[in-house]
């Protein structure tokens, strides 16, 4: 399932206002109200590497489809000079990226946008920053259970905002591995078996900033990123993480800070109402026109961790995100036909009488058999 990016994201969550108690008069923004459907861009113009420019629009809230994406769009990224850098759709519809970048830190630049619909839009002429390297990613078993943490510091002590997502990765493994397979109406070994490993990938969903500004050096230290409890699915083999770090401005920062308020705050009597974001995005032949989204200009740094299970506790009862599979249950012999006829019920492994002689088979659901049902059976280039 794609996960909406931060800006639409943000949008969407304007509306949980409505959800207060009817003492309390809803807040529901101009462009949650109105029947338009405005640019959302998410992505920053990397400086040291492949830029990826994310388009979308915004829509109905209580849409139950994934957000409409902004395809045949040209982009692309200049300098004050009109120097460009074209970014070219990829087979993932509304993901647009460049070459590999190197651009000047002296030079500011922005990104420049034409719908197919013929709407013209740019960034802010922004500055480079410059992202200092990651230190490490630490994480500690506590009994509360994983955290995990990053450490990265300045020693030109310019940096002061900074940004992290990251993306994590887990080996799955399902505890119900079929022997027999129902072909052509008859019981017979399995010719293809099933994958026992797959991996699943996610993205983070959350806005995880932090900022040095009231410290006497530019240094982050132990900066939470991810905790798990002692029972999560995700660590019960092996799971990686592979964190981004991005320098930012003061003005992103605060685009990102009140983004963060809006996204993560909103859901009690207490919280803020959401503030309005306005972002660096204009269009340029339509002053009426929104746009959502900010768009800053830095390096990335970049660092993977993996933990496997042998690392923790041996007292944590790590699930394994199959427990609803087990015990399969068993079909009698003068059943088979009418159970395996149908494609979703799978057979597992012969039973057999105290005597040895066979009594019928155990059957399970594709999901519990099948982990492509979960994730991927193609191993990532990078595990360990």
């Amino acid at each position: 399932m794609r996960l909406l990016s931060y800006p639409m994201r943000a949008v969407l969550l304007w509306c949980l206002a409505v959800a207060l108690p009817g003492c309390i008069d809803p807040y529901m923004p101009d462009v949650i109200d109105s029947t338009k459907s405005y640019l959302v861009v998410d992505g920053i113009i990397n400086s040291q590497g492949v830029t990826t420019i994310v388009l979308s629009r915004t829509y109905d809230i209580a849409a139950k489809t994934a957000p409409p994406v902004e395809t045949g769009a040209t982009l692309y990224v200049e300098d004050e000079a009109a120097a460009r850098y074209t970014l070219r759709e990829s087979t993932t519809k509304g993901t647009y990226t460049s070459a590999s970048l190197t651009l000047s830190p002296a030079k500011k630049y922005r990104l420049h946008i034409r719908t197919i619909g013929g709407k013209e839009y740019a960034s802010d002429y922004v500055a480079v920053k410059n992202t200092p390297p990651i230190d490490n990613i630490g994480w500690q078993a506590a009994t509360s259970g994983l955290n995990i943490y990053v450490n990265s510091h300045d020693d030109a002590n310019d940096t002061h905002y900074y940004r992290w997502s990251y993306e994590e990765t887990w080996e799955i493994r399902p505890l119900l591995v079929p022997s027999v397979e129902y072909l052509n109406r008859k019981m017979q070994d399995i010719r293809v078996p099933y994958p026992q490993s797959c991996w699943i990938t996610e993205k983070s969903a959350n806005i995880i900033l932090g900022n040095t500004t009231s410290l006497g050096r530019d240094v982050v230290s132990d900066q939470l990123l991810r905790s798990f409890s002692t029972t999560s699915d995700r660590l019960y083999t092996k799971y990686t993480i592979l964190v981004r770090q991005y320098a930012q401005t003061k003005e992103e920062y605060e685009y990102w800070s009140l983004l963060k308020k809006n996204t993560e705050n909103i859901g009690t009597l207490f919280d803020p109402l959401p503030a309005q974001l306005t972002g660096n995005i204009h269009c340029l032949n339509d002053d009426t026109e929104l746009a959502l989204g900010y768009v800053g200009a830095s390096s990335v740094q970049e660092k993977r961790i993996f933990i496997s299970r042998g690392q923790l506790p041996p007292a944590w009862r790590l699930l394994t995100g199959y427990e609803s599979c087990v015990p399969p249950d068993t079909v009698k012999l003068s059943n088979v036909d009418n159970t395996f006829s149908n494609p979703v019920v799978i057979p597992v492994t012969p039973t057999f009488s105290p005597m040895g002689s066979l009594q019928g088979y155990t059957r399970s659901s594709v999901e519990c058999v099948d982990c492509r049902k979960r994730g991927t059976a193609v191993r990532p280039s990078f595990w360990q």
